[in-house]
């Protein structure tokens, strides 16, 4: 949190490893992507570096459930630091700014809406690059190892990448 209190704003978003499957499968198949895998939530800086990744959940976690049970949102609030997210963090209050959904029974967006949603994808595209560099690591493309070990595993990449990359270095 004391890397994150720093920030003008932060990035959350989550993302989803590919597993083979497992004895118990139901957890971990994800209807979203239609494959079995584990779902892990990532908080990226405004340049789109890595600085937090949470616990692995169960594939079936929706995005919001998973930042939920880790309390990254009540975290954050309580840290006042702005966070973009996409969609899928909709109703998730606190400082989490997620983009105009339209609705089926409602008015189309208006001109105003669509331009904020436009440059809230801009800010959100960069955080993108987080979850890509999570990914470059041959590891992840496929976990072929017991889905609980995956939370080990990601949090050694993200020292890893802070070793390789130090944050805030002048």
């Amino acid at each position: 949190m004391t890397r994150i209190r720093q920030l003008a704003y932060a990035i959350l978003d989550g993302t989803l490893i590919p597993i083979d499957r497992v004895a118990d499968q139901k957890p971990y198949y994800s209807g979203k992507h239609r494959r079995h895998g584990v779902n892990i939530q990532v908080i990226a800086d405004p340049a789109g570096r890595l600085i937090w990744v949470s616990a692995a959940l169960p594939g079936s976690a929706h995005d919001l459930t998973a930042t939920h049970t880790h309390g990254a949102i009540d975290a954050l609030t309580s840290a006042k630091v702005m966070m973009f997210a996409d969609k899928a963090y909709q109703g998730a209050r606190g400082s989490i700014r997620t983009p105009f959904k339209p609705h089926r029974y409602r008015p189309k967006l208006s001109a105003l809406q669509k331009k904020v949603n436009r440059a809230h994808a801009r800010i959100r595209a960069i955080g993108e690059r987080a979850n890509a560099t999570l990914k470059t690591w041959k590891v992840l493309t496929k976990l072929r190892c017991s889905p609980h070990r995956a939370t080990a595993i990601a949090q050694a990449i993200l020292v890893l990448h802070h070793v390789e990359n130090p944050l805030y270095a002048g």
